[in-house]
């Protein structure tokens, strides 16, 4: 595990945006694990400066990405897939069909799930898998609990996780209950992982996932387990570190 202490959230998305980019060199036909949220919306934009500079080429990448809420459509504002075209897919020229998300519209969990599988497997596995963190230590929507889920599976996400992300929709009735997600294994299987933080309020989720027990009720603390973990997160995020 590689901790790089970054200055700010600035200074973070563009130690990690590098790492994303190295990705994308030295494997041009790579498979990036991309994540949602806010902290990763500076990465992206780092890349599509690179791209728009002609440094970078996205033109045999596959993405897949964590997670996607259920019951709602791409074309809903709210949907991962519709944050994923606005911070970066229509920005770089990642071939069409080969960007993946769980589909929000399939009701039936079972074969939502089953479907995304089989999509991850066929692109061959994740060569970077892009995390963030939640308050709560979860990654992904893989939320705590008392085991470690395997592959993609529905959850029912947490008070806390609902709380954190009703500042998105117009009312917090609003925001799904559910959500598809990779599970742990999936995430696990990565060749590599990057986790970014950023934020006070992400620094004792931080701590704990780094040197605190392995335990499904703080889901972040598996990478333990993984050989080849980046942490990029800022001096706030890092404020429980010696």
């Amino acid at each position: 595990m590689r901790i790089y202490r970054a200055k700010d959230y600035d200074d973070m998305s563009r130690k990690a945006a590098n790492i994303i980019s190295a990705q994308v060199i030295l494997k041009p036909d790579c498979v990036l694990g991309l994540a949602t949220g806010s902290t990763p919306i500076g990465a992206y934009k780092q890349l599509v400066e690179w791209y728009n500079k002609g440094d970078l080429d996205f033109s045999e990448v596959t993405t897949v990405n964590l997670d996607e809420y259920k019951g709602l459509p791409r074309d809903n504002d709210q949907s991962y897939y519709y944050f994923m075209r606005e911070n970066l897919f229509k920005h770089v020229n990642i071939p069409e069909g080969r960007s993946f998300l769980p589909d929000g519209t399939e009701p039936d969990s079972e074969k939502a799930c089953s479907r995304y599988n089989e999509i991850i497997h066929q692109v061959g596995g994740i060569d970077l898998q892009l995390l963030g963190l939640g308050q709560n230590g979860h990654i992904g929507f893989n939320e705590p609990d008392d085991h470690f889920s395997l592959e993609t599976h529905c959850v029912d996400l947490t008070p806390s996780t609902i709380e954190a992300n009703k500042r998105f929709f117009e009312k917090k009735e609003d925001v799904p209950r559910q959500a598809y997600t990779m599970g742990i294994k999936t995430i696990m299987q990565a060749k590599r992982v990057l986790l970014v933080a950023s934020g006070k309020e992400k620094a004792q989720a931080l701590r704990d996932a780094v040197y605190g027990p392995v335990t499904p009720a703080l889901p972040a603390s598996i990478l333990q387990y993984h050989k080849n973990v980046y942490i990029v997160a800022d001096e706030a995020a890092l404020s429980l570190f010696g």
